[in-house]
């Protein structure tokens, strides 16, 4: 009893937080009658699935998501690189003033965005970076220090034999990291660049303080200026396009969780382990 009374609760739970994407879908397939009708209509009838094609060219949204693409790749690689890079020399390296540093290093992300956004923005002026994709993926390079905890962590975990043969064998620190502690914190690795690529998916106010040029906006920015053109147009679709574009821009991030799941749930179950 006490088993399905717990399946039970997930259930209802689920179909929770299940509710505003259903409502989502929903409102993607209907037309403004019935986006507005009360009590609320879940299935529509008709179904308008033209909604997606109309909303998906009403603006460019394959330059937006070829857009975001370039910024989140990038950003994801050099996040992950220099991550693992400090994570290590937090993690497996015995030097003076290493904890101390390194609870420096947690204590920034106390500092909202908000406060750092004038000097950074008075910074990308100075460089020459407004209005490009440089002040959004640059800082990933040197390291998010919530993803360098979350690697060494990680790190941590793994014995302290492996790495002790390789220096043994003669392998420096920077072939140790690369042949022995990477390929055991895939898991962690992949974590770690998932989170990225939907950090970088889902940015807004980045993109909203350094892109100026409408040809360079993201996912996000481009869901605003269609919610902003929709409701300047005539005889349109305002919410069932929003809908129908929202629910199109969040299918990768969506397929990329759903093939990745495994080794992203490994690596969260594992990371903080102390083995």
């Amino acid at each position: 009893m006490g088993r399905v009374l717990l399946y039970v609760s997930l259930i209802v739970l689920g179909l929770a937080f299940s509710l505003p994407f259903l409502w989502m879908i929903s409102s993607a397939l209907k037309d403004n009658p019935q986006t507005y009708t009360v009590p609320p209509i879940w299935i529509p009838r008709p179904a308008h699935p033209e909604n997606f094609p109309d909303a998906l060219t009403f603006l460019p949204f394959g330059l937006y998501a070829l857009n975001t693409l370039r910024i989140a790749i990038p950003a994801a690689i050099g996040t992950v690189l220099s991550c693992a890079v400090v994570a290590y020399g937090f993690a497996r390296l015995r030097w003076s003033l290493r904890e101390p540093l390194f609870f420096l290093c947690i204590a920034t992300m106390m500092i909202p965005f908000q406060v750092r956004m004038v000097p950074l923005f008075i910074t990308f002026k100075n460089l020459g970076w407004i209005n490009t994709f440089l002040p959004l993926i640059v800082p990933n390079w040197f390291g998010v220090p919530y993803f360098i905890f979350l690697l060494r962590q990680f790190f941590r975990t793994i014995p302290w034999d492996l790495t002790d043969a390789a220096k043994i064998d003669g392998c420096n620190e920077l072939r140790t990291l690369w042949s022995v502690i990477l390929p055991l914190a895939k898991p962690a690795l992949a974590v770690v660049a998932l989170f990225s690529i939907i950090n970088a998916w889902n940015d807004y106010l980045g993109p909203l303080i350094y892109i100026n040029d409408p040809d360079k906006l993201p996912i996000a920015l481009g869901l605003q200026a269609l919610r902003v053109s929709s409701t300047s147009a005539t005889d349109t679709r305002l919410w069932p396009y929003l809908m129908a574009a929202s629910t199109a821009t969040i299918l990768p991030i969506l397929l990329l969780f759903f093939f990745a799941q495994r080794t992203f749930i490994e690596g969260i179950t594992l990371t903080g382990v102390k083995g």
